[in-house]
């Protein structure tokens, strides 16, 4: 799939700052447009924390290979059946919560690629990615470009971070900052030195296997910190940030301090 052998090179180039963002709140087709008009490199729907329509989630992975632009979908959970009905959908890659070793990348593994090396059985408006049914079309033009970005969100993951970025499947490591934050006992200090040092953590065993980091925050600080895949918002958080400054520049007062990521 095109999207996601531009997405994949776009990351693998180290000199290059590949950005993108996570619609969790409110999905509608504008999205799209948005995204690409404001020149971003990438999209996540997140199923994880709302439940969006299936139709609308597949029209949009569709809108994205017919313009080669990377469509992401974060599944509810590390789950067979909701990996599998993800995949059905159409993107070009998924962002997995909650991923804590390599026995969870071989569910991925399972649920991703059909008979032999996995169980999936593909259907759905996932179909039209292909252009006919044969296991050898669906290895080359779907599974040996998926994107696969496993979440660090716990001390667990954190344990077998070299399992998890070493293996075949793993695109590039990821990580839920508030979720990891929380289970680190510092929810939600971004300053933390225990929550820093386990985002280096991450990041060196990506990079120990050649491999990148997805990150979630403020842009431009997060490239000033060495990362270059980055998610810079969601749009209706950036929404009310924007509503937030104009109002109270409006009323000449002080907003209060926000430091809010999405896990």
């Amino acid at each position: 799939m095109k999207p996601a052998q531009i997405l994949r090179s776009s990351i693998s180039d180290t000199s290059n700052v590949t950005t993108g963002m996570i619609i969790t709140y409110h999905l509608w087709s504008g999205v799209f447009e948005l995204a690409k008009r404001a020149d971003l490199d990438y999209i996540i729907i997140d199923l994880e924390h709302l439940s969006h329509d299936a139709s609308l989630v597949a029209d949009i992975c569709a809108m994205g290979r017919r313009e080669n632009f990377p469509v992401l979908i974060r599944p509810a959970a590390l789950d067979f059946t909701l990996i599998r009905l993800a995949m059905d959908l159409g993107p070009c890659g998924l962002l997995v919560p909650n991923i804590e070793s390599r026995e969870d990348m071989e569910k991925i593994q399972e649920a991703i690629y059909l008979r032999p090396r996995g169980q999936r059985r593909p259907g759905g408006l996932g179909n039209y990615w292909v252009s006919d049914f044969n296991y050898d079309t669906w290895k080359t033009e779907v599974e040996d470009h998926v994107v696969i970005l496993p979440q660090i969100e716990s001390k667990l993951g954190l344990q077998n971070l070299k399992e998890i970025a070493s293996h075949p499947i793993t695109t590039a490591m990821a990580v839920g900052p508030y979720d990891l934050s929380a289970d680190l006992g510092v929810c939600f200090d971004p300053n933390a030195p225990v929550l820093k040092d386990a985002l280096t953590q991450i990041k060196t065993a990506a990079a120990a296997e050649q491999k990148n980091m997805w990150m979630i925050g403020d842009g431009p600080t997060l490239v000033s910190e060495g990362y270059n895949f980055v998610c810079i918002t969601e749009p209706i958080m950036f929404l009310e940030s924007q509503l937030r400054q104009v109002n109270h520049k409006t009323k000449g007062t002080t907003p209060a301090a926000n430091n809010l990521v999405l896990p």
